[in-house]
């Protein structure tokens, strides 16, 4: 490994990478199409790109060198805050590109595109609309989706991967897809068409209880006061409002789901992972490996949209 990268990792507090991290360098580094599998918090993000950062500092490029796609926006900006440390350090630059996006930002990057884009599926699409980050395009070397096995099997997904074949049409790249524990990882790595399997991580246990009550809100009030940071999923962002009034006079909350401003959303993360706040009320815009601190609860309000 690069003495640039080991003290890249050093700063962001990583000495030493997890077997998982070792084997899928092993891997990526080879130049193989590979599908790392681990249960959330294993660093996965960092088992695809401790590799590729090492083949970036060994051939620099112009242009956008990897994309890196997450389905969510929150996971977007979680992704810039855990690489762009690394990035800064080794003079590599990162950028952020979604519907949150400013066109003051936009057109930045159309002008100077980062080496590396964090973006969503639906945002990849459009990339290939404007000539000039078309043409960025082209130089991509690296293409990596987060949280793949969200993305099997349902429109999102099959609209993601004709973007990916037509980026196979203008550029050779290299594809890193990154999962969850799923039960059929043959499959899913033949449907993105991965020929390399990385498996690894630490399996954690949990306790799940399921409570009745005829008062909710005292129930939910009691289950946080009792825990020190937790998580409340609901299914519907009027739910998430509604079950918001009732206890942010009770307790330090705040909502987040995908119909808030942009700051409201960046200000709940923030305020969560420091810790100042006791929950968060939130749908699915935050249930996907988003690093927000520890959380040693989370609560489902009503019964689930799915049971994997």
């Amino acid at each position: 490994m690069d003495e640039r990268l080991r003290r890249a990792l050093k700063s962001v507090g990583i000495h030493e990478l997890t077997d998982l991290q070792k084997k899928a360098f092993e891997t990526v580094y080879s130049g193989e199409d590979t599908l790392i599998i681990a249960p959330t918090g294993s660093g996965k993000t960092e088992a695809a790109m401790v590799p590729v950062f090492q083949k970036m500092l060994e051939k620099r490029s112009q242009g956008i060198c990897t994309l890196y796609i997450t389905p969510l926006r929150a996971l977007n900006r979680d992704m810039l805050r855990r690489l762009k440390g690394i990035a800064d350090f080794l003079g590599i630059t990162i950028d952020v590109r979604h519907g949150d996006t400013k066109e003051s930002e936009r057109a930045k990057q159309s002008r100077k595109p980062p080496e590396i884009l964090i973006t969503t599926p639906e945002t990849f699409q459009i990339l290939f609309l404007g000539k000039k980050l078309r043409n960025a395009l082209k130089n991509v070397r690296f293409l990596i989706i987060d949280e793949i096995h969200e993305l099997i099997d349902n429109e999102r997904g099959v609209q993601l991967f004709v973007a990916v074949e037509r980026l196979r049409e203008i550029a050779k790249f290299q594809l890193i897809a990154l999962s969850a524990t799923i039960s059929d990882p043959r499959k899913v790595a033949e449907i993105v068409k991965c020929s390399s399997i990385v498996m690894g991580g630490i399996e954690k246990e949990y306790e799940f209880k399921i409570l009745r009550s005829d008062d909710d809100a005292s129930l939910i009030k009691e289950l946080a006061s009792s825990h020190n940071s937790v998580l409340i999923f609901v299914n519907t962002r009027q739910t998430a409002e509604a079950l918001g009034l009732l206890l942010k006079a009770r307790l330090p909350i705040e909502v987040h789901h995908g119909s808030l401003s942009r700051d409201a959303r960046m200000t709940a993360e923030e305020n969560f992972a420091k810790g100042l706040l006791k929950a968060l009320i939130c749908t699915s815009s935050m249930e996907l490996g988003i690093d927000i601190g520890h959380v040693d609860a989370v609560i489902q309000y009503s019964s689930p949209r799915q049971v994997v």
